[in-house]
């Protein structure tokens, strides 16, 4: 029996590749791109290491050409959910307490097929299944989904060392046991990474989870599962069921080994859940965690003394990147008065400026919104400005959904801070602009901190560093992560963890220690050497 301690070391981040034209990433790339818009694959659900074939159907497309089919999927009913909660059961028994160096090693296995043998494939899928160009692919579906995974087993092994201090007579320590049951974990469709790690955070601690994923990233999900299991993750250690929310949401929460809920998505859908557990919550074995991330209505605070280039290059980067299909992308800013002609100028050039269109026109920037569900809704937003008198937009307002889900990047001037699209969390390429006058800073930052019901990302530009620290400091609960001279976006693994509160969710910060301590139960045994032998105490036996 191998009886060594062993600690991890602090990972280094993934480096992120350039792609420049003739690279060797770029070609294989390239080819792999050609390759998979070449065939249509079928996509199973894989429950206990089976493929299952359910007959009951769906299609997936690529966004920018909603006419080209990618892959066909199977959707899973009510048999498969209870074969799923079965499988995670019995992956339980062994999972659970297998060595965590073991389940440590598979982990950083798949890490560096993704990071090596699968790196063009992981991308490719990302791109064609989620509208991302190369860049945001790169950064997404191959250096983060690394990142969590490596930075993971070394968080494990910070929280498994950790132990309580003995005192005489006794040995003191602490097991860090898996949850009670199986975790749930439902993931978004915009970034693959975050699908990995709502599974693979839980697993690393010991858990057997029943993903769900998003229906617009399935293709690039199927194959994170494929890497998973290559890497040596035991069968029905992640249960992958694709199909309707409400029909797999609803017979797992019905299970009284649900322990735990992993969730990226819709504030709506969150609440949904945290309702529907509450119902069932006398038929569970223990109280589940539930930990989720909801969205957000990211803010940029402009004061006076701010450098304007930065600040518009920023700003365009963090509301539009990805089309602003980020939970963390700027979709509100305020402007002090005196900066705004030269910023206006600055950031109405640089928007009309940006190209969008197919993921493989390496000279796009943007791309197209992830389904005609979510086009719709944009739309109406930007609509909606267009017959207002409260607000004026200052470019773009255009879109088209003949060939794919395209909206160019939008920014509106609102006259109101109250304005719809200043206070709604819209999640496209949307930015809404307020002009304060800057003798009224302190109230400009009161509507900041005050506006929204989210408190996910927030950043302040200003030259003025004291200026900056009291802005923070004021704005302390608005943002779960904060960002001083930067765009709201970009949280990375083990350097800035990442998570909001208010209603964006419960603040476990993934990327961090804190999420995986979420999905342990802690015993603490005691061993008294020499037990006592009477039940008096001493006073008692004086004459």
């Amino acid at each position: 029996m191998n009886n060594a301690i062993y600690n991890f070391s602090v990972p280094v981040n993934e480096p992120v590749l350039e792609y420049l034209k003739e690279s060797k990433e770029r070609t294989e790339l390239e080819k792999e791109l050609n390759r998979q818009c070449k065939q249509e694959i079928e996509i199973p659900l894989i429950i206990g290491g089976k493929e299952i074939r359910t007959g009951d159907t769906g299609k997936v497309v690529m966004p920018h050409r909603h006419g080209h089919v990618l892959a066909t999927y199977h959707k899973a009913g009510e048999k498969e959910v209870a074969m799923a909660v079965k499988a995670a059961k019995e992956a339980h028994k062994l999972w659970s307490n297998l060595t965590w160096t073991i389940r440590a090693s598979i982990l950083l296995k798949a890490a560096d097929l993704i990071s090596t043998k699968y790196r063009a494939l992981m991308n490719a899928s990302t791109m064609l299944g989620q509208s991302k160009n190369m860049y945001q692919s790169e950064i997404d579906a191959v250096c983060e989904s690394i990142d969590f995974l490596k930075y993971n087993t070394y968080f494990a092994g910070r929280i498994y060392e950790s132990q309580p201090r003995s005192a005489f007579n006794q040995l003191n320590r602490m097991e860090f046991r898996a949850l009670e049951g199986f975790v749930f974990a439902v993931s978004p469709f915009n970034f693959t990474a975050i699908a990995s790690n709502l599974n693979m955070a839980p697993v690393m601690m010991g858990n057997t989870t029943i993903w769900k994923p998003a229906t617009t990233a399935l293709l690039s999900n199927y194959y994170l599962m494929k890497v998973f299991t290559e890497a040596g993750l035991p069968a029905g250690v992640i249960n992958f069921l694709p199909g309707r929310g409400s029909t797999i949401g609803n017979n797992v929460l019905k299970s009284k080994d649900m322990a735990g809920i992993h969730f990226t998505g819709s504030n709506a859908t969150f609440n949904h859940l945290w309702s529907e557990v509450n119902k069932n919550l006398t038929a569970y074995k223990s109280y589940p965690r539930l930990v989720g991330e909801t969205g957000g209505k990211d803010f940029i605070f402009v004061h006076p003394s701010s450098n304007p280039d930065e600040v518009a290059a920023n700003t365009i980067r963090g509301a539009f990147e990805y089309q602003g299909q980020k939970c963390s992308a700027a979709s509100r800013m305020y402007i002090p008065q005196s900066l705004w002609p030269e910023l206006k100028k600055l950031i109405v050039d640089m928007a009309n400026d940006i190209r969008m269109g197919d993921v493989t026109d390496v000279k796009n920037f943007m791309n197209a919104v992830i389904d005609e569900k979510a086009f719709d809704n944009i739309r109406g937003y930007i609509d909606y400005a267009k017959e207002s008198k409260d607000a004026e937009i200052i470019a773009g307002g255009k879109y088209d959904k003949s060939e794919g889900y395209f909206i160019r990047p939008t920014i509106i001037q609102a006259f109101d801070p109250q304005f719809k699209t200043m206070t709604e969390e819209i999640f496209g390429p949307v930015l809404t602009v307020y002009i304060y006058p800057d003798d009224k800073l302190d109230e400009a930052i009161d509507l900041c901190d005050n506006t929204s019901p989210f408190g996910l990302t927030g950043a302040v530009f200003s030259r003025d560093r004291v200026a900056a620290s009291k802005i923070c400091d004021r704005l302390r609960y608005a943002a779960g992560n904060f960002y001083i001279n930067d765009k709201p976006t970009g949280a990375i693994v083990g350097l800035q963890p990442f998570g909001g509160s208010r209603a964006s969710g419960t603040n476990d910060k993934a990327g961090g220690e804190f999420n995986l301590v979420r999905w342990i139960s802690p015993r603490t045994i005691k061993e008294t050497f020499v037990p006592v032998k009477d039940y008096k105490y001493p006073y008692m036996k004086e004459e």
